[in-house]
C-alpha cells in the first residue's frame, strides 16, 4: 500500500467516543449497510483503524423467529471487540423482545435501532426515516428498546434522517425523546427520506442537533468521502464522532485514513491496481468464510463491491463486465491478473461519492400517514401487520 503525506493541518483534538460502557478510541463508526457490512467487510476495514464495526440490519421480527439469515447477520468474528447490531423494527413489543434476545443470549455488546431507511419497502409500512413523525409509536420503541438493553448493560443508540421532508422534519424532537429515554447517543444522516442519498447532507442540521443535545454523544453521517471530510465535519458541527457510509464502498482502508487524521498523521491510503486487486481477492475470501463454504454465494456477493473497487482505475470495459458477474475464486483470481498491476494510483479519479444516490422523490408512506403526528387505530393496525410481514434480516 503506497503512502502519501497530505498538506500538514492543525491536529484535531477529538476525546474517544463513550456509549455506555463502552469506549471508542477512534470516534469513527461504520454505518450499518444491508448486504456489505457483513463480518467479512467488516473485517477488512476494521485492520486498517480503530472504530466501531456495526453489522447490517436485521429486522426485530426475523430474529424473534430466529431464521437463518437474521442469526447469520448478527454473527462476530470472535476477534470483534465491540459485537454491534444494528435493529430495524415498527412495534414495540417486537422491537423489546429482540433487545431481549440479544441481551439474554450475549448476542450484543452495542445495540443501534435504524430510523434512518428511506428504502421504500421500508417506510410505506411506516419504518426507518417515516417512523419518527409518529411520537407516540418513536417514543414507545425506545423507551422499550432501551429498557430492555440496560438490563443488560448495554448501550443502545439511535439513527435517524432530518425527517421525512423539509416540510415534515423530525429530528430535534426525536433526539429529545431519544436523549430523554436514556440513549447513549443519537446519529444524524443530514438529508430526509425524500433526498433518498442525491444532493447534498445537510451538515448544519447536524451542528443543530449538536447544540439541542449538549448531554449526549452526537455522531454525524452524510458526504463522508474522505479523512478530510470527517475532520471537517467535526470542526463544523462539533460532533463527538463520525458514522461512515457510502464513503468506504470499495475503499476499506478509508478507516486507515480516519485513525490517521484523529491521531493528527497526515498519511494517507493511496493504492495502485496491485494492492487493490489484492484487497479485492481477499474480500472475496473472507466473503466464501462468511457464507460458511458458499463460494456461489460469496461471488455473487462480491460482484456489487467490483465497480466501487475500480472506480477511477483503467481496468477496460470488457473487464469490468467479467468482474461484475464473476462465479468462482479462480475465474476472480485469473481476471485480476489480467490487470495492469503496476498502475499507480489514479487520484481525484478514484474519489469521492460512490454508490447509487437516487433522485428526490416522494416517500412512500402509509395512508394518510402525514395528517397527525400520532397513530390512528387503522395505522396501528396496519403496523402490527407489517411487523408481522417482516420476514428476513
Amino acid at each position: 500500500m503506497t503512502f502519501v503525506a497530505t498538506p500538514p493541518s492543525p491536529k484535531l483534538e477529538l476525546p474517544p467516543l463513550q456509549l455506555g460502557n463502552i469506549t471508542v478510541d477512534t470516534p469513527v463508526i461504520l454505518a450499518p449497510m444491508a448486504g456489505i457490512t457483513n463480518s467479512a467487510f467488516r473485517r477488512l476495514c476494521r485492520e486498517y483503524g480503530g472504530g466501531l464495526y456495526v453489522a447490517e440490519m436485521v429486522t426485530s421480527r426475523a430474529l424473534v423467529e430466529r431464521t437463518p439469515e437474521s442469526l447469520r447477520i448478527i454473527s462476530h468474528d470472535d476477534d470483534e471487540k465491540v459485537r454491534s447490531v444494528q435493529l430495524y423494527g415498527v412495534d414495540p413489543g417486537t422491537v423489546g423482545a429482540a433487545v431481549r434476545m440479544l441481551v439474554e443470549e450475549d448476542r450484543a455488546d452495542h445495540i443501534d435501532l435504524n430510523f434512518g431507511c428511506p428504502v421504500p419497502k421500508v417506510t410505506r409500512r411506516g419504518g426507518g426515516s417515516a417512523l419518527p413523525w409518529k411520537i407516540d409509536l418513536f417514543t414507545a420503541i425506545v423507551q422499550t428498546a432501551v429498557r430492555e438493553a440496560s438490563k443488560g448493560d448495554i448501550p443502545l443508540t439511535i439513527k435517524m434522517r432530518k425527517g421525512i421532508d423539509e416540510d415534515h422534519l423530525t429530528y430535534l424532537d426525536a433526539g429529545r425523546i431519544a436523549r430523554d429515554s436514556g440513549v447513549a447517543a443519537v446519529a444524524l444522516h443530514g438529508r430526509t427520506a425524500s433526498q433518498f442519498y442525491s444532493g447534498q447532507a445537510d451538515w448544519s442540521s447536524i451542528a443543530r442537533l449538536r447544540e439541542a443535545l449538549p448531554d449526549i454523544p452526537v455522531l454525524g453521517n452524510g458526504d463522508i468521502w474522505s479523512a478530510e471530510d470527517a475532520v471537517r465535519m467535526v470542526r463544523e458541527t462539533g460532533v463527538d464522532g463520525v458514522v461512515v457510509g457510502r464513503g468506504c464502498q470499495g475503499r476499506p482502508w478509508l478507516f486507515g485514513d480516519l485513525q490517521a487524521a484523529f491521531d493528527g498523521s497526515e498519511e494517507r491510503h493511496r493504492p495502485g491496481l496491485r494492492q487493490v486487486a489484492e484487497g479485492v481477492y481477499r474480500h472475496a475470501e473472507l466473503m466464501v468464510e462468511t457464507f460458511g463454504g458458499d463460494e456461489y454465494k460469496a461471488l455473487r456477493e462480491i460482484r456489487k463491491h467490483m465497480a466501487w473497487y475500480f472506480k477511477g482505475y483503467v481496468v477496460g470495459g470488457e473487464l469490468r463486465a467479467k468482474l461484475a458477474t464473476v462465479p468462482t475464486l479462480e475465474v476472480l483470481r485469473g481476471l485480476l491478473d489480467e490487470l495492469d498491476l503496476e498502475l499507480p494510483y489514479p487520484g481525484v479519479d478514484s474519489e469521492g461519492p460512490r454508490g447509487r444516490a437516487g433522485s428526490p422523490k416522494k416517500p412512500a408512506l402509509p395512508k394518510d400517514w402525514l395528517l397527525s403526528r400520532a397513530l390512528n387505530e387503522e395505522q396501528s393496525r396496519d403496523i402490527a401487520a407489517a411487523e408481522l410481514d417482516v420476514s428476513g434480516g
